[in-house]
């Protein structure tokens, strides 16, 4: 039975359209500035996400280059966020709206070139890109959320919004896999905020669901204080399993994408996924530790993951 806050969702994102297979032509056309701006788009994803660009890998070269893409505009216009000054922000955001709904990229700028020219070649929704650069934008308004439903929508438009856009780049069979994106999403913004507690805490800003830490005892000051309590290990606890329960329900969408971009999306999901365990072995402790996943615990496992894939397990 889907929750008010799935069907909520849902809604957001709408009807997709099934893509074609694969796009319309090759990337590496003699587009010298066009093939720079992929390579570009590629350098800032290894640099911000090794495990992103560990999962990318496994597409194939004309699907790799287009979410490198992806992820790039997905990190610029979350870094706008950051900037200083409030009017450069709104002027940055503003920008990025032109460019997600021009048909050209402007001059000189090899981030919104390679963006652009995906999106026009894998068929993707301006609409998806436009909600999450007003899920981004909502960080310059909102600093808490009251319950996990208000969560849920934030997490749709700096997330799931990611992974709709992805679905149409990986190719997928029908629109059945729509929530599946969805709840996925979801899941690796909730493991976001899991892990960068302790960071948004020092940028002012709290994501967990008020309501959820007054369940369990959390007072402001404490949670300020960075106390790892028997509570915040019971509340991190609930929080961890209803992660864990996202990704288990988001499964199933993974054999609804095309074969080829399969092992990419279930190894993304995977490496989040890791995170969660990592964050118990620190003993819940995400005010002054940031949990990763190193490499070769990200070896290990990739193996027993294509099995699972290849065989639909």
């Amino acid at each position: 039975m889907q929750l008010h806050w799935e069907h909520r969702l849902k809604a957001l994102a709408g009807e997709s359209v099934h893509p074609a297979a694969e796009p319309t032509s090759p990337y590496w056309v003699p587009d010298l500035r066009l093939a720079g701006a992929y390579e570009h788009s590629a350098a800032i994803t290894e640099r911000h996400s090794r495990s992103f660009y560990l999962a990318s890998s496994l597409l194939p070269g004309s699907k790799r280059h287009a979410i490198r893409a992806l992820y790039a505009f997905c990190r610029t216009v979350d870094d706008i966020v950051d900037a200083p000054s409030g009017a450069a922000r709104e002027a940055s955001l503003e920008e990025w709206r032109h460019i997600s709904q021009a048909a050209l990229a402007p001059d000189g700028n090899p981030i919104a070139a390679a963006w652009t020219d995906a999106m026009r070649r894998y068929h993707i929704p301006r609409r998806y890109a436009l909600q999450l650069i007003e899920g981004v934008a909502r960080d310059l308004m909102e600093a808490r959320y009251e319950t996990f439903d208000d969560l849920s929508t934030y997490c749709y438009g700096v997330a799931s919004t990611v992974g709709l856009m992805a679905m149409h780049v990986v190719g997928f069979r029908s629109n059945d896999a729509v929530p599946y994106a969805i709840k996925l999403g979801v899941a690796l913004q909730m493991t976001n905020i899991l892990r960068d507690v302790g960071e948004d805490l020092r940028s002012g800003r709290v994501y967990l669901p008020q309501s959820e830490l007054r369940v369990y005892g959390i007072r402001p000051e404490e949670l300020a204080a960075g106390r790892v309590t028997e509570r915040w290990r019971d509340f991190m606890r609930f929080q961890i399993d209803r992660a864990r329960r996202l990704y288990a329900e988001a499964w199933p969408g993974i054999r609804l994408l095309h074969p080829d971009g399969q092992m990419a999306i279930a190894a993304a999901a995977a490496l989040y996924r890791r995170i969660l365990a990592v964050i118990e072995r620190n003993d819940y402790d995400v005010f002054t530790r940031r949990a990763s996943v190193g490499a070769f615990e990200k070896m290990v496992l990739l193996p027993p993951l294509f099995v699972r894939v290849r065989f639909g397990l």
